[in-house]
């Protein structure tokens, strides 16, 4: 255990090996066309009022991933990943369909056409059926991408904002920390670098800081219960988040001059700002019993947030009592390594070592030998050999028809 002691980003002797599949256009570059000539209809927005394309941007590991993938090897930057051209010689196979462009652009009907297309071309591929899917990657990451056929694919490796165990947006059993990864949101705010820390160090006046909406579902109804506890308070921000450049510019000034930033549970545990939180220097309070972390094999979030559980935060006078008592020398310390951790959480072109996409990969390498074992044991079982079998494993084993056609 030397060797993973020593080098706390997961050491890799080899690179990961991908095949990229060369998907017909219409899941690919036709839906980045899509995404660019539409970009300006501000009117275009969710039932919530959030804009569909910052959304779009937020939930983009898609792209970041794949443009990496896909660039000339001479220009390519990352060495813990290598795209194969034969399928023989690749560990993993990257699926780049983008599910979240094609769910809130398109109608719901060509939507959902479009998912069963693209399900029916991935699974009609001879190393789907050689492993079931257990060795490709879907990026699925807004909770609704893919949803019509998620359960075709749930052997898949699925990229994910997080892993929702209450239910509300995917079915027990569907995602597992075993099987998928979690990986950040793309940051709405700039980066604050070495130099903007520096300048921000004097500015940061504020103890306590949010801006955001305060009226969520499901775990998020926590969020208008805090907020109604420290609005007025002393030394506290509590702002309704606004979209639009306007809403972006406030919401970096606003941590940008505090010490601390809200991050509570949204319509899913997770919520982008986290992310925003962090690659602005400010000091996350997460209040999100059910969150799973990006990363979190090699990052220990402990140094830079800090955690409060839903119970303590709706106690009255309870989140700024413990805020208060944390000595100045924690909070530059976990400041230090804020500033140490941002790298991890900002994609780019090329991709960055130690950037997210890198960390992707690291991560994939510690999953590579049970999905081996997964894949070899499907294989080699002889079909209903096996007198005992889950629920779930009568009900596929009893469905001759092919659902996608």
């Amino acid at each position: 255990m030397e060797w993973l002691r020593g080098d706390p980003y997961y050491p890799m002797s080899m690179p990961v090996r991908v095949y990229v599949y060369e998907m017909p256009s219409k899941f690919t570059y036709d839906l980045l066309w899509l995404f660019r000539n539409t970009y300006r209809e501000t009117s275009n927005i969710t039932s919530n009022g959030s804009p569909v394309h910052r959304l779009i941007e937020q939930h983009s590991i898609d792209y970041w991933l794949w443009a990496d993938l896909i660039a000339p090897e001479s220009e390519r930057l990352l060495k813990n990943v290598v795209r194969v051209v034969k399928q023989e010689e690749a560990d993993l196979f990257y699926v780049p369909f983008f599910t979240t462009i094609s769910f809130f652009l398109l109608e719901k009907q060509q939507c959902k056409a479009l998912y069963r297309e693209a399900l029916k071309w991935v699974t009609d591929q001879p190393a789907w059926k050689r492993s079931e899917g257990r060795d490709h990657i879907f990026p699925i990451h807004h909770p609704w991408s893919f949803k019509s056929v998620r359960r075709y694919v749930k052997n898949a490796i699925w990229l994910l904002p997080d892993m929702d165990s209450t239910g509300n947006w995917y079915k027990p059993g569907q995602v597992s920390l075993e099987k998928d990864l979690i990986l950040p949101y793309v940051p709405n705010v700039d980066l604050c670098d070495a130099k903007c820390l520096l300048e921000s160090e004097s500015k940061r006046t504020t103890l306590l800081f949010f801006r955001g909406r305060l009226k969520r579902n499901a775990g998020g109804k926590i969020r208008a219960k805090i907020g109604a506890e420290l609005t007025g308070a002393k030394d506290v921000v509590i702002e309704e988040g606004t979209a639009g450049e306007g809403g972006k510019a406030a919401a970096q000034k606003g941590m940008r001059r505090s010490i601390f930033c809200l991050s509570p549970a949204g319509d899913t545990p997770s919520s982008a700002r986290l992310f925003d939180a962090i690659v602005s220097g400010c000091i996350p309070v997460i209040i999100s019993d059910e969150l799973e972390l990006p990363f979190e094999g090699i990052l220990d979030y402990r140094k830079m947030a800090v955690f409060i559980s839903s119970t303590d935060a709706v106690q009255p006078g309870w989140i700024l009592r413990y805020l208060k008592s944390i000595s100045s020398t924690q909070i530059r310390e976990m400041r230090r390594n804020l500033a140490e951790y941002s790298r991890h959480f900002v994609y780019s072109n090329p991709a960055q070592p130690l950037g997210p996409e890198d960390l992707v990969w690291r991560m994939m390498a510690g999953k590579l030998v049970n999905i081996k074992l997964h894949t070899r044991r499907f294989q080699r079982v002889v079909k209903e050999s096996r007198s005992v079998c889950t629920c779930d494993c009568r009900r596929s084993n009893s469905t001759h028809s092919n659902p996608i056609n």
